[in-house]
C-alpha cells in the first residue's frame, strides 16, 4: 500500500485536507433549494463509501510496505473494527447536529461553537493518546487559529440575521464535542507503524472503509430523524429522493462525499508521519477555506458594514501564523 515517510509531503497532504474539508459543502450551494439537505445527505454518505472503496482497492492494495485493503480488513479485531465503525457513528451525528445548529443559531454562532470545540479537544485528546510534536507550539498554533476561527464568526455575525437560541448554542456545543472524538476512535483503530502494521489493526484505508460503513448505517437513524423532524422548512421522505432527485442532483452529492472523503483519506494516510494531533490540527483549518469561499466566490460579504475588509485580513493572519506554529511542532 501506499505509505509516506516525508513530513513535507505529510503537511501538503494535510493542506489538502484544509481544502476538501473547507470545499465540499458548495456542492450542496450547487444543489437546488428544493433539495433539502437531508436528501442531500444521502448522496454525500455514497461518495464517502465509493472513494474509500476505490482507495482500498487501488493504491490501499499496491506497493511493498504495509498490507494490503483486503488482507488487512480479514485479519483486523473486532475491538479495531469497532473503533472505525464507532468512529463513523459519531462523525454522522456530529455532522448533522452541526447543519441543525447553523438552521438554528446561524453560522455566525454554530460554527466557531462547534468546530471551535472540536479543533480543541480533537487535538488534546491525540495528542494525549499519541504525544508527538512539541505541545507547547502544537497548542500555541491551536489557539491562533481558534482565534481565527472566533474572528471569523465576528465576521459572519456582522451580515448573519441568526439568533443566538439556547438550544442553537447547546447543539453547538454537543456537536463540537462529538467532532473532537471521532478522530480518536478512528486513529484508535489502526497501527500506528503504517509499513508494518500490528496485528489485529486497521491501516489507514481499510479503517475509513470501516469507518464509512459507520456513516452510511446509522445514517437511518439520524438522518432519517431530520427527513420527518426538521429542525427548519418542510419535512421529507425517502419518497421525495426518488421523486425529486435527478442524475444531476445525486451526482453532486456523491461529489460532496467525494471530496470530504479524500481530504480524510489523505489526511489518515498523512498521520503516519506527522501524528495525529497535527494531522487532525492541520485539516480543521478548513473553516478558513470556507471562509475564502464565501469571501471570493459566493461574495457573502458584499455590502458588509465598513471595517470588515480589516477584520478579514486580521483572521487570514492569525490563521497562517497557527498552521505555522502547528507544522513547526513536529520539526522541533
Amino acid at each position: 500500500m501506499f505509505v509516506i515517510n516525508n513530513y513535507t509531503l505529510a503537511v501538503f497532504l494535510c493542506i489538502v485536507t484544509m481544502l476538501c474539508w473547507g470545499s465540499w459543502a458548495n456542492t450542496q450551494k450547487l444543489a437546488s433549494k428544493k433539495w433539502g439537505f437531508p436528501l442531500f445527505y444521502w448522496d454525500y454518505t455514497l461518495g464517502v463509501i465509493l472513494l474509500s472503496l476505490l482507495f482500498g482497492l487501488t493504491v490501499g492494495s499496491n506497493g511493498d510496505e504495509g498490507q494490503a485493503f483486503l488482507p488487512n480488513l480479514g485479519s483486523a479485531s473486532l475491538n479495531a473494527i469497532f473503533y472505525a465503525f464507532l468512529g463513523g457513528v459519531v462523525f454522522n451525528i456530529a455532522n448533522l447536529l452541526l447543519v441543525a445548529a447553523i438552521d438554528i443559531a446561524g453560522m455566525a454562532i454554530a460554527f466557531p461553537i462547534g468546530i471551535g470545540i472540536a479543533l480543541v479537544l480533537g487535538v488534546i485528546v491525540n495528542y494525549l493518546a499519541t504525544p508527538l510534536g512539541d505541545p507547547f507550539l502544537l497548542f500555541i498554533g491551536v489557539g491562533l487559529v481558534t482565534l481565527a476561527i472566533i474572528l471569523d464568526a465576528l465576521i459572519y455575525k456582522r451580515i448573519s440575521k441568526g439568533v443566538a437560541t439556547t438550544k442553537g448554542i447547546v447543539i453547538s456545543m454537543a456537536a463540537g464535542v462529538l467532532m473532537g472524538f471521532f478522530y480518536r476512535f478512528v486513529a484508535a483503530s489502526m497501527s500506528v507503524d503504517f509499513s508494518n502494521p500490528t496485528e489485529g489493526l486497521l491501516t489507514p484505508y481499510s479503517a475509513v472503509f470501516v469507518f464509512s460503513i459507520g456513516i452510511f448505517l446509522s445514517n437511518f437513524v439520524f438522518n432519517t430523524f431530520f427527513m420527518y423532524k426538521p429542525v427548519s422548512g418542510s419535512k421529507v421522505s425517502y419518497k421525495d429522493y426518488f421523486k425529486l432527485g435527478t442524475p444531476k442532483l445525486h451526482l453532486i452529492g456523491i461529489l460532496g462525499g467525494v471530496i470530504w472523503c479524500l481530504g480524510f483519506i489523505l489526511n489518515m494516510i498523512a498521520a503516519g508521519e506527522a501524528g495525529f494531533a497535527i494531522s487532525y490540527g492541520l485539516g480543521q483549518g478548513a473553516t478558513m477555506v470556507a471562509a475564502i469561499w464565501g469571501i471570493f466566490i459566493w461574495k457573502e460579504f458584499k455590502g458588509a458594514p465598513k471595517g470588515t475588509n480589516k477584520l478579514i485580513g486580521l483572521m487570514f493572519l492569525l490563521f497562517i501564523a497557527g498552521l505555522s506554529l502547528i507544522i513547526m511542532a513536529k520539526n522541533v
